[in-house]
């Protein structure tokens, strides 16, 4: 045995610290890459054109963040691209959305990684690209690596409801579950708001009943989201029920709750109680911001409390508000502006809001258009609609309508029917309100048999009509006095099925008053009544009103009777009609009970109401009366029409105060009201009293536009008061002025021209209108050739005697002459002799 006497040293440590062998590290999680779905801010500015973009970014995770082995499978492909989430969503959004988005998704590198499908489903849905959005989620699910993810739905929810797709919404519920993912709180949120925006109500509440069957507690969000559904269905009760068991289950309301409680109110037409409610809100601490104060501007605009609203508006817009006006609250007052007839005002708060930089979306531009288009603004309304072109908006369905019931107010049929077609060329299909305005186009300008056929291309479309279109068309039938066609028009209704309401019996009613079938309205009124529609104060003002004019008082008083019997309140309209009916026959003193009870109930008279009134005073020519009820419309600020300034203008004329008159004139002039043919006449008057001729003159070169309109009698009462005062050469202007604006004249014309002109001893122009009457087809009378014959043998001497005799026999013979003949116009003699005067 050999044995060794020094031992080998043996080393048998592992990996020792002089070994140049490369140490491997071993990790048990992957690398995590925290910044992958942090959003970044982006931001674009082009000074040239003056806009801005920010955007918000996502990378996502990349190349480098996903499996190797997917790594290895894409590196040698050069399609393959690195992009982040957010490229991808951009180059998704430029293909049109009928095209196939696999071929950009497919060559998205981080597809291979699961956990960015959230994210762009995300993306896509906050940008609302619906139909991307669809096709991507179904790509999504054929891929391998797909797994059903709650957020992912809860997000194509969201997305259904925003685009009022519910049946899509509630289907890709059931189809979760499919998948074996159970839906939580923001699942039911969504849904049940998909069925709030869509009406239905009880949907949301049977869902609300299904979340508390699977033991998920509601949140304040899921509350909220029930009472929207039922308040913007109108059922404010329901939502106050919602609001009450929220309260009991221990979830209090927050500042959107309340919101969404007055936003109830207003969609149930319960102005008053939003109002109530916001004075509660405000004792509870709660702050109202933005959307809580354009409620309630709301509210108070449709009060007709416009004072108040404003206040608001100026409140929000100080310096220190906490809450500043949004273009919200901007396009309701445009809206309040127009309700109340103030036009400068929408215009000018509309270039404020553009002052502030807030951008007006469609809905301010058609408000804007709407406003102009109420009151028969076309060309303003066009000015409107070609701005929402050059501002990169594309006009809706609102835009058109609008634009085409300017045209319809403004008495441009044609031009309405042109926008009508224009519309269907730019693929903006017409709805029931378009083919009702261009129905009311067609009607309110007397064309019925058009307004007909538009409703027969309305059926061929596909659009039924509805109670508005019949409520057009009838009162497009008492326009043109046409009696048949308000009965072919309710029958059409039946046989279409449609149910007349209110609104239809008052138009029907009133028509039938305006052709004066007396019988057939009273008839109808009963059908109603039997039928049990109830009537309200206009169906009452459209008979009392009616009785009025066909002088039926008694009838008149009846229905006066049945109004306080169904105990429906009296309105301005209702009293206006009453004192009329009183005064029509003389009543004065009943005419002022009326007024005076008017006062009493709070119901403050209108200018219809103080018309009435004059009118009243007038009849009994109780002229101070009428003349102390004018200086009680200024005190009480009531703007007089035209109407009332003719009859302000017959008291002050009848009562001896002729000046005032004249101040009143120029009262209307510097409030731009209309003149007409009594204030002309009324004026006149006036001027004639006062014997004041300077102002006659005036007031000739004022009525100058007006000479083709003006009555016959307005005329002869001008050329009689510049005759009567000696002004023979202004009288023959203004007479060459009125037959060369095509002005009708009369025997009477011609006789006051004779009688001033003999006054005056101008002979020679006597005979020169003789011979004007003749060749105007007009014989003059025995009388005026008597006239001057006796002028001839007594006002002048014998030399003048026999030319004024020569001068007669001329004529005469010359009259012989054009018997036999063609009647020459006397407008170029007139045209002549004109020159010659001037």
């Amino acid at each position: 045995m050999t044995t060794l006497s020094h031992p080998l040293p043996l080393k048998l440590t592992l990996h020792s610290p002089d070994s140049t062998r490369p140490k491997s590290l071993i990790f048990c999680k992957k690398r995590k890459n925290d910044t992958a779905f942090e959003e970044q801010k982006s931001g674009f500015v082009d000074y040239d054109k003056g806009q801005h973009e920010v955007s918000i970014r996502v990378t996502g995770l990349r190349k480098a963040d996903i499996p190797k082995r997917y790594r290895l499978r894409v590196a040698g492909d050069r399609f393959q691209k690195d992009w982040t989430v957010s490229e991808v969503v951009d180059r998704i959004l430029e293909l049109n959305h009928w095209e196939n988005v696999e071929p950009v998704l497919n060559r998205w590198v981080g597809r291979f990684a699961r956990k960015n499908f959230p994210v762009l489903i995300k993306e896509l849905t906050q940008r609302g690209a619906i139909e991307h959005s669809i096709k991507v989620f179904e790509w999504m699910k054929n891929q391998k690596n797909y797994c059903a993810r709650k957020d992912i739905y809860n997000m194509m929810i969201r997305l259904h409801a925003r685009h009022n797709r519910t049946d899509q919404a509630r289907g890709l519920f059931f189809e979760m579950q499919k998948w074996r993912c159970k839906p939580d709180a923001e699942t039911y949120n969504a849904l049940i708001h998909a069925h709030g925006r869509a009406g239905q109500w009880r949907w949301a509440m049977n869902i609300m009943e299904d979340m508390l069957s699977a033991a998920i507690p509601p949140s304040r969000s899921t509350y909220n989201n029930l009472i929207n559904a039922c308040g913007s269905s109108g059922n404010w009760r329901e939502a106050l029920k919602v609001c009450k068991k929220m309260t009991e289950n221990g979830v209090g309301p927050d500042l959107v709750t309340h919101n969404i409680v007055l936003s109830a109110y207003k969609s149930g037409a319960q102005y008053s109680k939003a109002l109530s409610y916001f004075e509660l809100m405000k004792g509870t601490n709660i702050r109202p911001d933005t959307t809580t104060l354009n409620i309630v501007i709301n509210c108070l605009s449709k009060l007709g409390q416009y004072g108040k609203a404003i206040d608001i508006f100026n409140s929000m817009r100080e310096k220190r508000a906490d809450c500043h006006p949004d273009i919200v609250t901007f396009t309701s007052i445009i809206h309040l502006y127009s309700v109340s007839g103030q036009m400068e005002n929408c215009k000018a708060v509309f270039n404020t809001m553009l002052a502030q930089g807030l951008r007006p979306n469609i809905v301010s531009y058609n408000t804007l258009m709407a406003a102009y288009a109420s009151h028969g603004m076309s060309k303003e309304a066009v000015a409107v609609f070609n701005q929402i072109k050059q501002n990169g908006f594309r006009p809706d369905v609102v835009s058109y309508t609008s634009l085409l019931n300017a045209y319809g107010r403004s008495q441009l049929p044609e031009k309405a029917r042109e926008v009508f077609d224009m519309m269907k060329r730019g693929n903006c299909k017409p709805n029931l309100v378009s083919y009702n305005a261009l129905i009311d186009a067609y009607g309110s300008n007397g064309l019925l048999a058009e307004a007909v056929e538009v409703l027969r291309q309305m059926e061929q479309d596909g659009i039924r009509p509805n109670i508005v279109s019949i409520c057009t068309l009838l009162a497009a039938c008492g326009r043109c006095g046409q009696k048949v066609n308000i009965d072919a028009v309710l029958s059409a209704a039946e046989l279409r099925g449609i149910k007349l309401n209110t609104v239809a019996y008052n138009s029907a009613i009133g028509s039938y008053m305006n052709v004066g079938e007396f019988e057939k309205a009273v008839a109808l009124y009963k059908s109603m009544r039997k039928r049990k529609v109830i009537p309200d104060s206009v169906t009452y003002t459209v008979l009392i009103s009616g009785c009025c004019k066909l002088s039926k008082y008694d009838e008149a008083l009846g229905f006066l009777d049945d109004l306080e019997g169904l105990k429906i309140p009296l309105t301005k309209e209702v009293y206006s009609s009453l004192i009329c009916v009183y005064s029509k026959q003389g009543q004065v003193a009943e005419a002022e009970s009326v007024f005076n009870m008017m006062k009493v109930a709070g119901c403050c008279p209108d200018v219809v109401a103080y018309t009435a009134m004059l009118h009243a005073y007038n009849a009994a020519e109780n002229w101070p009366k009428a003349s102390a009820l004018f200086l009680e419309m200024e005190r009480n600020d009531i703007q007089p029409d035209s109407v009332a300034c003719s009859a302000i203008m017959r008291a002050f004329n009848k009562g001896g105060q002729p000046s005032n008159v004249l101040v009143l004139a120029e009262y209307m002039r510097e409030k731009a009201i209309p003149l007409h043919d009594a204030i002309f006449f009324e004026m006149v008057s006036a001027c004639s009293m006062l014997r004041d001729w300077k102002t006659t003159i005036d007031l000739i070169e004022l009525m100058e536009p007006w000479f083709p309109l003006v009555s016959i009698g307005l005329v002869n009462q001008l050329l009689h008061l510049l005759g009567k005062s000696g002004k023979i050469e202004s009288m023959m202007k203004l007479f060459y002025k009125i037959i060369a604006s095509g002005a009708a004249v009369n025997f009477n014309t011609y006789s006051i021209l004779l009688k001033s002109l003999l006054a005056a001893g101008n002979w020679r122009k006597y005979i020169e209108v003789l011979q004007w009457m003749e060749d105007a087809g007009i014989q003059p009378s025995n009388g005026m050739f008597v006239d001057i014959v006796s002028f001839s043998q007594k006002g002048c001497g014998a030399e003048y005697g026999d030319k004024i005799q020569e001068r007669l026999e001329s004529m005469k013979r010359s009259g012989d002459q054009n018997s036999s003949g063609t009647i020459a116009s006397p407008l170029p003699l007139i045209v002549g002799s004109c020159e010659g005067i001037i």
